[in-house]
């Protein structure tokens, strides 16, 4: 087999690194997203056939029939999953990132005489499991095969504690021995430390986490680079590990928390899972020809999309919705929470596939003060985004996290499935305020509806 050139190696590693960065680029706006994920996918395929033309791999039929398994699982997976559970494959592909990283540090211990390469290896072995075990927990509370709200028991900082110092020191002995066996304890604890640190994160907190353990895997993918001596690794490591941790710094501020504070406020009471009790209080319910009525003859609506339009995958009927009512000359404009869903993005994304103008989304710093000119405020699905708790109760476990203006519009529209509270498991007062009306159902059936009914007037 003729091998590639160095030279050509490193050029087509360069390109390689050079649409990574592009793609990170694209992928920063809702209108290039699509083009940075095709660049992005473009400077892996690069990656990929680079390595098989400059390398002397052995077993080469194992690999190319792990590729082709890992495809054909794989593609289907995503082609098929919902919005709603877009968070959830995302959680999923970051762990199995940081695992595989992790079982390749593994492999190459014995292969390591350098005590910086195994160095390199440790951090790999670590970092790379805590992403693996902790993007599982996120997965199951997501997917809701476990309790969103935070699992604490007595001792917990203690056993996390000892955990960590384990990890440490079984560490040091396998850089200055390279002891097989200790390794694998490393990577058993790093296992440990990725559920222990993820447990305790409940609520609206765990996209965040989400991003955290993105930036994890990033650093490790970055540390086996080193380790297997690959530049575009290191490169491609790095760049996903600057990114998640600017994004995880960026979400936790939209909320108005500190990191350490998401990840360690379960210990002092603090984290943003509150009670999921019902209140007995009395609301004002509507029809769909009462909602009609006040979107019809309204001269600027504003909606807000939270994670029911999501499961209702009502995105297509509130994007025909806003068309109705522009036909009539209504200004509309949708309100997008920098945490709104379950992932960074994820009402972008949901609008954008509906074919929402990239015009209408507006930011919550954007779309703030606008709300005092909206004569209806829509919200469909979203509850914790929009809580005034946040800015006027000091004992809300989300105080201080900033939301969505939506008590500054003149009347306030609620769809709504249930009284349970959103995510975070807090009451939201404004359900109860006068200008407030709720439309109980699925968001989807209830956005037909009214819409059939704006249709009508």
């Amino acid at each position: 087999m003729i091998l590639l050139d160095p030279v050509w190696t490193s050029l087509l590693y360069l390109i390689a690194a050079v649409f990574f960065i592009l793609a990170l680029r694209g992928l920063s706006s809702p209108r290039t997203a699509r083009r940075g994920n095709l660049i992005g996918a473009a400077g892996a395929l690069i990656a990929v056939v680079t390595v098989f033309l400059s390398s002397r791999l052995d077993n080469i039929p194992w690999i190319l029939a792990a590729i082709a398994v890992g495809s054909a699982v794989a593609a289907p997976v995503a082609r098929r999953v919902r919005m709603t559970q877009m968070p959830q494959l995302v959680a999923l592909f970051n762990g199995v990132g940081g695992g595989a990283a992790a079982l390749v540090a593994l492999l190459e211990l014995s292969h390591a005489d350098d005590p910086w390469v195994r160095l390199a290896i440790v951090f790999t072995l670590l970092v790379g499991a805590v992403s693996f075990a902790g993007s599982g927990v996120t997965f199951a509370k997501l997917q809701e095969l476990m309790t969103t709200r935070p699992v604490v028991f007595p001792g917990l900082p203690v056993v996390m504690g000892a955990v960590l110092l384990a990890a440490v020191a079984a560490a040091v002995v396998v850089i200055f021995t390279g002891s097989l066996p200790l390794a694998v304890l490393l990577l058993a604890l790093g296992l440990a430390a990725g559920v222990l640190l993820v447990l305790p994160v409940g609520g609206a907190d765990v996209p965040i986490v989400i991003s955290l353990l993105n930036a994890f895997t990033g650093l490790a993918v970055a540390a086996s680079g080193v380790v297997l001596g690959n530049v575009l690794l290191v490169v491609a490591g790095t760049l996903v590990g600057a990114s998640g941790t600017i994004l995880t710094r960026a979400m936790a501020a939209a909320m108005g928390r500190s990191v350490t504070g998401i990840l360690f406020g379960a210990f002092k009471g603090s984290s943003t899972a509150g009670s999921t009790a019902v209140s007995e209080r009395p609301v004002r319910s509507s029809s769909a020809e009462d909602v009609a009525v006040l979107l019809g003859y309204a001269q600027r609506v504003i909606i807000v999309p939270g994670y029911g339009l999501a499961v209702a995958q009502g995105q297509h009927t509130a994007a025909e919705l806003a068309q109705a009512l522009e036909a009539r000359g209504i200004e509309v404009d949708f309100a997008i929470h920098p945490v709104a869903g379950r992932m960074p993005g994820h009402m972008n994304v949901l609008l954008a596939e509906a074919n929402v103008p990239y015009e209408s989304l507006k930011e919550m710093g954007e779309i703030n003060p606008e709300f005092k000119t909206a004569d209806v405020a829509l919200v469909v699905g979203a509850n914790d985004v929009v809580n005034p708790a946040a800015k006027t109760s000091s004992g809300s476990p989300i105080y201080g996290m900033p939301i969505l203006e939506v008590a500054e519009a003149r009347q306030v529209v609620f769809l709504k499935r249930s009284m349970r509270p959103g995510f975070a498991g807090i009451e939201n007062d404004l359900l109860y305020e006068p200008q407030t009306s709720l439309l109980f159902g699925d968001a989807k059936d209830s956005l037909a509806q009214v819409l059939g009914a704006v249709k009508a007037l």
